[in-house]
């Protein structure tokens, strides 16, 4: 990395360039192993620096495959191998990030690297969390949420700007339904047995705080799929109290006795998978 005394630039995205810059360069630079991307994606083999590889992207714009399968391995190791991927990533995107700042500084009156910052801010939030890996072009979502930032700004500070799509940019219109504090309903859940106390934080953090699944799954200790379908299922489980009213209301002697003794089953189910040794056991408080 740079020296202490380096002078980093006042702009966000300049920053980010300069740290990008010194990651990747002579004689320890961060580099990317092609080889251990999965799929038959075009991308050349062996071991490549991020500068050459960011290069190789830029010039086969229709190489989907190729970059979306890059982007999903940069994003993972974003979330789980510390700052310097974290780096690695947005200035992996510097070229798009910049685009960006273009277009939306266009007839901005106030700061530009203020547009820098939301746009930066935009992009690392969806980069630690908010991206979903098991859908298609990580990266494209990547860049718009690091636009939509930008141009959020620009609505809060009351800066008109002209768009092409409104829906690619203002988000879904239906009024959101005020359910009051979603958390105190999945708390109530876990004292009727609906969800287990393990599982509390982890979904939360999941369906309220909209954290990235991978870290979450391998602090439990489990694949990022077993994750995947253990949510699907507490979903359906507070689904149905809440049309049935078990969730909103006082539930019946027999619901009660029923809600428990299929939180019971789950206990068991777990211990016994994980005696079997086909999961590792989940680390102190969290149940596999």
């Amino acid at each position: 990395m740079a020296s202490s005394d380096t002078i980093w630039p006042d702009s966000p995205l300049d920053a980010i360039d300069a740290a990008f810059t010194a990651l990747t360069r002579d004689p320890e630079p961060l580099t990317f192993d092609l080889d251990g991307v999965d799929g038959d994606t075009g991308l050349p083999g062996g071991v490549m620096t991020l500068p050459t590889l960011r290069r190789w992207l830029l010039t086969h714009p229709r190489a989907y495959a190729a970059r979306d399968a890059v982007w999903r391995q940069l994003v993972l190791r974003a979330r789980l191998e510390g700052p310097a991927w974290v780096v690695a990533a947005a200035g992996m995107a510097l070229p798009a990030l910049r685009r960006c700042a273009g277009q939306l500084r266009a007839g901005w009156s106030g700061d530009a690297y203020d547009i820098d910052a939301e746009i930066l801010t935009g992009f690392l939030a969806a980069l630690r969390d908010r991206v979903d890996l098991s859908k298609p072009a990580p990266y494209a979502s990547l860049c718009m949420a690091g636009w939509r930032a930008g141009f959020a700004l620009r609505q809060r500070v009351g800066e008109a700007m002209p768009v092409d799509d409104v829906e690619h940019v203002a988000g879904p219109r239906t009024p959101a339904v005020p359910y009051g504090h979603p958390d105190l309903l999945v708390r109530r859940a876990v004292a009727l047995g609906l969800l287990d106390a393990c599982d509390e934080q982890p979904y939360i953090d999941l369906r309220l705080g909209r954290r990235a699944i991978e870290p979450i799954a391998a602090a439990m200790g489990i694949t990022v799929d077993a994750l995947r379908m253990r949510v699907r299922r507490i979903d359906e489980r507070l689904a149905r109290a809440l049309v049935t009213g078990v969730l909103t209301g006082v539930p019946s002697p027999q619901a009660a006795a029923e809600l428990a003794a299929s939180a019971s089953h789950r206990a068991r189910t777990r211990a016994a998978v994980v005696a079997a040794g086909q999961i590792p056991a989940a680390p102190t408080g969290m149940a596999a």
